[in-house]
């Protein structure tokens, strides 16, 4: 399983960003990275940043900020979730939700909390992760 470090993960989106502004070539993962920051303009200052600056930035909750790099992450998680159908019956529930919300970005926004959900109570309760409540709140989502 791929589990970069918190400088590698924001490394593979601002190498993205800066391949992207020099017109250099860039990978079918840095595409649909791209195709998500392109998705959120608040970030771009971030992106534009001194690199050291946003690699020793940490994000508190505490202070009402979001991080970036985590939100982009939570994209691509979900976006490889849908595109295998992993949990089974996700990329059936997320057009439904896609197609309630007439949005695909809002939608997937929805997502991300239902899979915060699960992982917190996974790390809460110390139990596993439930696909089914997983995907049930999902579906909760779309009624």
């Amino acid at each position: 399983m791929f589990n970069p470090t918190r400088d590698q993960a924001r490394l593979f989106f601002l190498n993205t960003w800066k391949k992207y502004h020099q017109e250099q070539p860039i990978s079918e993962a840095e595409s649909l990275a791209l195709q998500w920051m392109s998705r959120h303009p608040e970030y771009f200052p971030t992106f534009d940043a001194d690199l050291e600056e946003v690699l020793a930035r940490d994000y508190s909750v505490e202070g009402g900020e979001g991080n970036p790099f985590l939100h982009l992450s939570m994209h691509l998680a979900v976006a490889e979730q849908v595109s295998i159908d992993q949990p089974p019956g996700i990329r059936s529930a997320f057009a439904k939700l896609c197609e309630k919300m007439g949005d695909e970005h809002q939608a997937a926004h929805q997502v991300f909390e239902c899979l915060a959900e699960q992982i917190y109570q996974q790390q809460r309760n110390g139990v596993p992760f439930s696909s089914e409540r997983y995907i049930n709140c999902i579906i909760d989502h779309c009624m």
